[in-house]
């Protein structure tokens, strides 16, 4: 195998690892809103003090998300 081909499947292999850690980032801001929820339901007074807090962690979450968006176009478009 040419090392340049070797190289290109490595970038799209990185690139579609990176994608993953979008998905998992999807699935921790799921994980908080859903969380955030049930425990909103069992005690609604409680909710309105924790509502900040669930945004803070979804931010948090989808920031990962979008940093793991930015490694796989660099991987694809720059290297």
């Amino acid at each position: 195998m040419d090392p340049i081909q070797l190289t290109e499947a490595f970038k799209y292999l990185g690139a579609g690892i990176a994608c993953i850690g979008m998905g998992i980032a999807a699935l921790g801001v799921g994980n908080i809103f859903g969380n955030f929820l049930s425990g909103a339901l069992r005690n609604p007074t409680a909710s309105d003090g924790q509502f900040a807090r669930a945004f803070i962690g979804a931010a948090l979450a989808e920031g990962l998300g979008i940093f793991c968006l930015v490694v796989a176009l660099v991987l694809l478009f720059v290297v």
